[in-house]
């Protein structure tokens, strides 16, 4: 910086500030997936869906519900991969659709049972739980709630609450901090 306090208010823009705080927190969400696991792949929709139809027979909405349910809303896989995977299911003989009340309800075949036993025994939802539960989980689900807090300030609040939220965080950075020197 050059002469002049690019911080000062009369330079202020609170667009860029949301702006820029919501580029942070993409950065931080991102980051958090890779690390914590809450994005899930291909073969984890097919194991959760096998994990669940060990418990009772369900058709794909309750599914889709059920997973979200589970992961505490960290995981809501969507219709566009959970039907194919019931559908591919289907064809490989690991489920069977039956259709009731116009509703197609899957349900486990005799053969599907022992790779449906084996992914209940390892269900995506219970190693999403041991992510959360670890220190860097739930520190950055803390971190992720407060920049959507913030963001939202800097988007929708007035020049009052604007600085209200800016002392808040200041005097959080300073605390936090303190933790760290406490030892």
């Amino acid at each position: 910086m050059t002469g002049t306090n690019r911080h000062s208010r009369s330079n202020f823009n609170p667009g860029q500030a949301a702006d820029a705080m919501w580029d942070a927190m993409e950065q931080m969400r991102s980051s958090v997936e890779r690390k914590v696991g809450t994005r899930m792949g291909r073969g984890d929709v097919r194991a959760a869906v096998l994990a669940l139809l060990t418990e009772q027979p369900m058709h794909g909405y309750q599914i889709i519900r059920e997973i979200s349910e589970r992961t505490g809303g960290r995981w809501k896989p969507s219709a566009g991969s959970v039907y194919p995977t019931l559908q591919l299911l289907a064809d490989e003989g690991v489920v069977r659709a039956e259709t009731t009340q116009d509703r197609k309800t899957y349900s486990l075949t005799e053969a599907g049972q022992e790779e449906a036993a084996a992914a209940a025994a390892s269900a995506p939802w219970e190693e999403q739980s041991d992510c959360e539960d670890s220190r860097f989980g739930k520190v950055s689900k803390a971190g992720l709630d407060l920049a959507q807090a913030v963001s939202q300030v800097a988007r929708t609040g007035s020049h009052s609450q604007q600085d209200q939220a800016v002392e808040a965080l200041q005097d959080a950075r300073r605390r936090i901090y303190s933790i760290l020197a406490q030892d």
